[in-house]
C-alpha cells in the first residue's frame, strides 16, 4: 500500500475539518471582535462593525423579502457610500450575485449589462436616474425592480418608482441566518469589461478567488488592523479590487467618498487620519497637483497602490516628495484587480531617485495567493528567458482567476488557451525576475484606469454619414494616462470638422471613450486592405 492510500484511508472531509472559502466570513469574525471600532465613515455617517454587519443582515433579508434566491443577479449603480459597501456582503449572503455597473457608462452599455446578466433587482443612486431610465426603455422583457439610494448631501433628488433603501432597510431585522456558500466556487460577482470587442464580457469571480485576493491585498502590503482606508478607487472597478472585502479582514476604517475631488482628498486625509488609499495614476497625479497648490506637505505617512498603464516617473516623484509612497500593481477584471505587485527590496532605498522610480514602475511578479504569473510565447506556450528583450505575453494560473465569461464559451475557451489566462499584455522579464510590460496585444485604451476598446469608438465615429474609413489607437495623455485618438479618412467632398466629430461621437458613446483628437487623412493599408495601426501610433510619436 502506498503512502498515499495510507494518509488519505478514511480522513474525510466533515464540517469539523473544512469549510469553504467565502469573504463572508471576515465581517462576521470582524462584527464580534471589533464591534465598537469604526467600519464605515461618509459625511457626517459614522457606523461601527456591529452596525454595518446588522445593516448587511438587513440588506439580505431585504432581498429574501422581494424573492432574491441564490443565483439571481442584483445589480447596483452607484458611487462609493455606504449601501455600495454594504452590497458587497448582503448580497451575496443570500446567494446572489453582485453586478456592480461602471457609474460612468451610457445608457445603451448599462441595458446591454442588465440584459445580459439577467438582473432581477437593481441599487441605483439618484445622480444616475437619468442614464437608467434610457437603459431600462432600451431592455427586451421585464426590467428589474429599482431601488434609490438617496443622499440627503445631494439636495433634491429624482428617483424611479417609489422605494427607498434606507426606508426599507429600517423595516428589516438585523439578524439574517445567512450561510456560507456550499461550494467556494459559486458565484460572487459579475464584472463587465470592455475588452477589445464592442460588446462588454462579463467577468464571473467566486468566493475562493474575492478571499484569497483579499487576503493577498493585506499580505503584499502589510496591512496592519488600524487601517484607514480612502475609496478613491470606484467599488464599481473589480468590485474595489477586493478591498471591501480586504477592510472587513482587517477590521481597518473605510472612509467613503463619492466622487474624485483633490481637495477634499487631501482634507479626508488631514482630518480622518488616512493612511491608504488606491488608485490609476491619474488620481495620484491631481492628488499631487493638489498639495503642490496648497504648498503643503502630508503630516503623516500614507501608502497608495498604482496601477494601470506604467505609472508617469514623474507621479512617482511627486508622490514622494509630497509624503506618500507608492507601490504599483497590475492585474484584470479577470483576475479580481491586482495580480501581481512590484515588491519593494530592501537595497532600492540605496538607489538614486530616478532609479527607485525606473524599479518601482514595473509590473512585478505575482500576488501572495497567485498560483503563477509568467511572461510566454503565445504560440509555443514557452516561457521567454529573462533578459530584459524577448517580450512575450504575460498570463496567470491559480485561484485568483475569473471563473470565466458569462455566456460566452468561445470568449472563455480562448482567454484560457494552454491552461493560463492570457492577459493580452505584452511583456519582458528582466534579469532580477521583475516583468515589465512593453505593449499591448491587443488594442485596448487604459484612459484614467478604465478600458476603453478601440472597436467601440471605431464603431461610433463609422456612424457618421462623412467618415468613409477610421482607425482609434491609444495616445499619450499627461492627465488620463491614455486616451483615444481617431485616425479619420473622410468621403469625397466632405467638410466634416473635428469639432463636430467629436460632438457627434459624445452624443453616441460616454464621453471617456470619445476621441480626444481627429486626424483627417488617407489611412496606410497593407496589401488586402488592413489598415497599420503601427504607423498611425508612430505618426502620433512624432508628433509629440
Amino acid at each position: 500500500m502506498s503512502n498515499i492510500c495510507h494518509f488519505n484511508e478514511a480522513l474525510e472531509k466533515t464540517a469539523a475539518n473544512h469549510v469553504p472559502l467565502s469573504p463572508l466570513s471576515f465581517i462576521r469574525r470582524t462584527a464580534a471582535v471589533y464591534p465598537d471600532r469604526t467600519a464605515l465613515v461618509y459625511n457626517e455617517s459614522r457606523y461601527s462593525w456591529q452596525q454595518t454587519y446588522a445593516r448587511c443582515c438587513q440588506l439580505a433579508s431585504l432581498l429574501t423579502h422581494l424573492g432574491i434566491h441564490k443565483g439571481d443577479t442584483v445589480a447596483v449603480m452607484l458611487p462609493n457610500v455606504p449601501a455600495m459597501y454594504e452590497a458587497h456582503f448582503g448580497i451575496p449572503m443570500v446567494g446572489a450575485v453582485l453586478n456592480a455597473i461602471n457609474i460612468r457608462l451610457d445608457p445603451e452599455a448599462v441595458a446591454f449589462i442588465l440584459q445580459h446578466s439577467r438582473s432581477r433587482l437593481l441599487l441605483v443612486d439618484p445622480e444616475y436616474v437619468d442614464v437608467v431610465e434610457k437603459a431600462l426603455d432600451q431592455l427586451e422583457g421585464p426590467a428589474p425592480q429599482v431601488i434609490n439610494v438617496s443622499d440627503p448631501s445631494q439636495g433634491e433628488e429624482r428617483w424611479i418608482g417609489g422605494l427607498e433603501y434606507e426606508v426599507l432597510l429600517t423595516n428589516q431585522p438585523a439578524r439574517y441566518d445567512w450561510q456560507l456558500p456550499d461550494d467556494e466556487w459559486d458565484a460572487i460577482a459579475l464584472g463587465y469589461t470592455s475588452g477589445t470587442t464592442g460588446n462588454p464580457k462579463g467577468v464571473v469571480s467566486h468566493h475562493r478567488g474575492a478571499y484569497l485576493n483579499a487576503v493577498s491585498n493585506a499580505l503584499s502590503w502589510t496591512l496592519p488592523a488600524n487601517v484607514i482606508y480612502l475609496w478613491t478607487l470606484p467599488m464599481f472597478h473589480c468590485n474595489g479590487w477586493c478591498f471591501p472585502w480586504t477592510l472587513a479582514a482587517i477590521g481597518g476604517t473605510n472612509v467613503c467618498l463619492r466622487k474624485v475631488d483633490p481637495e477634499h482628498i487631501l482634507t479626508l486625509i488631514k482630518e480622518q487620519g488616512v493612511t491608504h488609499y488606491c488608485g490609476a495614476p491619474i488620481v495620484h497625479s491631481m492628488i499631487a497637483d493638489a498639495a503642490t497648490a496648497r504648498s503643503e506637505l502630508i503630516e503623516h505617512k500614507v501608502y497608495g497602490l498604482i496601477a494601470g498603464a506604467a505609472p508617469p516617473a514623474s507621479v512617482l516623484e511627486r508622490m514622494e516628495k509630497i509624503g506618500i509612497e507608492l507601490t504599483h500593481v497590475y492585474g484584470l477584471t479577470e483576475t479580481y484587480g491586482p495580480a501581481s505587485v512590484c515588491t519593494k527590496q530592501t537595497e532600492w532605498a540605496q538607489c538614486s531617485l530616478e532609479e527607485r522610480v525606473r524599479l518601482n514602475g514595473r509590473q512585478g511578479v505575482a500576488y501572495p495567493l497567485q498560483e503563477e504569473m509568467a511572461v510566454l510565447d503565445s504560440e509555443t506556450m514557452a516561457p521567454v528567458p529573462a533578459d530584459g528583450k524577448t517580450i512575450g505575453e504575460i498570463m496567470f494560473r491559480g485561484n485568483i482567476v475569473m471563473k470565466g465569461y458569462l455566456r460566452n464559451e468561445a470568449a472563455t475557451r480562448e482567454a484560457f488557451a494552454g491552461g493560463w489566462f492570457h492577459s493580452g499584455d505584452l511583456a519582458v522579464i528582466e534579469p532580477d525576475g521583475y516583468v515589465k510590460i512593453r505593449d499591448r496585444l491587443k488594442d485596448v485604451i487604459i484612459s484614467g484606469g478604465e478600458n476603453i476598446s478601440s472597436l467601440e469608438v471605431e464603431d461610433i465615429v463609422q456612424r457618421h454619414p462623412d467618415v468613409e474609413f477610421v482607425a482609434v489607437v491609444a495616445m499619450t495623455d499627461d492627465k488620463w494616462g491614455e486616451v483615444p485618438a481617431a485616425f479619420v479618412q473622410l468621403r469625397s467632398g466632405s467638410e466634416l470638422s473635428e469639432d463636430a466629430l467629436i460632438r457627434f461621437c459624445r452624443e453616441q458613446i460616454s464621453h471617456y471613450k470619445a476621441p480626444k483628437k481627429i486626424i483627417f487623412g488617407q489611412l496606410p493599408t497593407t496589401a488586402t486592405g488592413k489598415i497599420q495601426k503601427f504607423q498611425l501610433r508612430q505618426q502620433l510619436e512624432k508628433a509629440r
